[in-house]
């Protein structure tokens, strides 16, 4: 029999990277909220203009990186609807600072704050290169966290140009609708809106459709375009790889910690999405035949009635919510069968759009574990304490109620069912360095990190899985692919190991569901 634990399972419909960052060191955390971003370019000096079929455009050049920003790749005339072609422009657009962000929504309790810098029309994105030449790099487009719901790619986070300049390659970050401006359902309500559940991620790829037209005027190849991601970026590229009309836009997707039992492994459903809008258009006291109102509706009323109506749908569908008791909604893709026919995991494998898709997935120790949110606690057994020093003998002071069960079980779910199909690997990671809290990794990936071990060790593999499909760095032993069989999975540390199965007994005893 199973010993009794009092953990607090954390299931549910979020992913929070983005709402709050958690950093820490020895237990020591710092809380930042996303909403009010530093959003600064870095240094730059005048640099080089390309010319695109839109026009030309000038950026700025630092330690050898060329830097172009809030560059429109399409237009958003009006809410919930595609957006158009971006207009061409006369002369030479300056690209020294960033674009506007999405209106911000409220996520895992939290209001939507300041919504300075925002706009329906957002669609810009930003690109870092070590070169305007023929070079034909590969090309990385980063998805920004915070769920779908809030956050931007001009983070200073995500700032491409270490990243760009250590590893040659060409780093794009995108900036796109979210939460009711992306994701609100009004297809019930006419043929204009027909995507309106999905046009946040009728943005990204709309995106991508400009990286694969423009990206060789900034030296990189749209032959071999990567998208990557953390927490809700990582649920975005999962989300791609479920969609028809993103095949061919890109070659391998990366996914950090992107993954909840209903966010990034499936999708919110027709039927919670249709009633999520009846319940906003209840709270805002528009009837089903005024729904063009909410074009006009203020941002901050239109959010806040948005959050009403989340809770109010997760009442109804009791959908558990991810870091406390009680239930909660958040805003994300919706199942349509059509644009979004499935999430990733399918009962024949894997989402048809992404099987021959390379897959690079995983997640930290610790994630939600060592955050105020997120604490969870365990009655110590010593079966339990076997089970943690056999699945991770190189962690010290490593305690059973430290082990994530909310991402960990949806990742080795998706790598299984990814795993099952032919068509193309899938690698799989847990990085267990320091306090791996929920987007510790971000740091060691974009080498913003002092730890020049990890951001070497961590920068280099993305990009080689980038490069060429299969992640590799000094310090690492041969990283293989995850099969049934071989459960291969990085363990990411300063003395990496490639362990195989090797928690799934762990998690078992913490009641995680590993149906595969």
């Amino acid at each position: 029999m199973k010993p009794m634990t009092r953990r607090k399972l954390l299931k549910g419909a979020g992913i929070a990277a983005g709402v709050i960052a958690v950093a820490g060191v020895g237990g020591a955390f710092a809380l930042r909220r996303v909403m009010a971003p530093d959003t600064t370019p870095g240094p730059g000096e005048e640099g080089q203009t390309v010319a695109l079929a839109q026009g030309q455009l000038k950026g700025t050049v630092h330690e050898g990186v060329h830097r172009f920003l809030g560059i429109p790749y399409a237009q958003a005339h009006e809410r919930f609807v595609p957006a158009d072609p971006s207009p061409a422009w006369d002369g030479v657009r300056d690209a020294s600072a960033y674009g506007p962000m999405s209106p911000q929504g409220s996520m895992l309790g939290f209001s939507a704050g300041s919504q300075s810098g925002t706009d329906n029309d957002c669609q810009n994105l930003n690109v870092w290169t070590p070169g305007l030449d023929d070079a034909a790099r590969p090309v990385m487009v980063w998805l920004h966290g915070g769920g779908f719901s809030t956050g931007t790619a001009n983070d200073s986070s995500y700032d491409g140009e270490a990243l760009s300049g250590a590893g040659d390659v060409v780093v794009v970050s995108v900036n796109h609708r979210l939460n009711v401006f992306g994701h609100l359902d009004l297809s019930a309500y006419g043929e204009k809106y027909a995507r309106s559940a999905n046009i946040g991620m009728d943005d990204i790829v709309l995106a991508l459709r400009w990286v694969g037209e423009n990206i060789r005027a900034f030296g990189g190849d749209p032959a071999n375009v990567t998208v990557f991601g953390q927490s809700g970026g990582g649920a975005k590229v999962l989300a791609l790889m479920s969609i028809p009309e993103a095949r061919g836009l890109f070659q391998r997707g990366i996914v950090e910690s992107g993954a909840t039992q209903t966010v990034g492994e499936a999708f919110t459903s027709r039927e919670a999405s249709a009633r999520l809008t009846q319940n906003l258009l209840a709270e805002l006291q528009i009837s089903e035949d005024d729904v063009e109102q909410l074009q006009s509706v203020d941002v901050s009323k239109l959010q806040s009635a948005s959050t009403s109506a989340l809770q109010k749908t997760a009442d109804e569908f009791q959908i558990p919510a991810p870091l406390s008791s009680g239930y909660q909604m958040e805003w994300e893709p919706v199942v349509d069968g059509d644009f979004l026919p499935s999430g990733p995991v399918t009962e024949d494998g894997f989402a048809e759009a992404g099987r021959e898709v390379p897959l690079l997935i995983g997640s930290n120790l610790n994630e939600w574990t060592v955050s105020p949110l997120g604490g969870s606690f365990v009655t110590e057994t010593d079966e339990l304490k076997a089970a943690v020093a056999e699945a991770y003998p190189n962690v010290e002071s490593l305690t059973e109620d430290h082990v994530d069960t909310l991402i960990r079980p949806c990742i080795l779910r998706i790598a299984a069912h990814k795993a099952s199909r032919p068509e193309a690997p899938v690698f799989a990671y847990v990085m267990t360095n320091g306090t791996s809290s929920h987007g510790a990794e971000i740091p060691f990936v974009f080498r913003h990190s002092d730890n020049a071990q990890m951001s070497g060790l961590m920068s280099e593999a993305w990009v080689s899985f980038a490069r060429g499909g299969a992640p590799a760095a000094d310090g690492l032993p041969e990283w293989e692919p995850y099969t049934h069989e071989g459960g291969a999975t990085m363990l990411l540390d300063t003395a990496s190991t490639l362990a195989y199965h090797h928690d799934e007994k762990l998690l078992e005893l913490l009641g995680a569901n590993l149906s595969y």
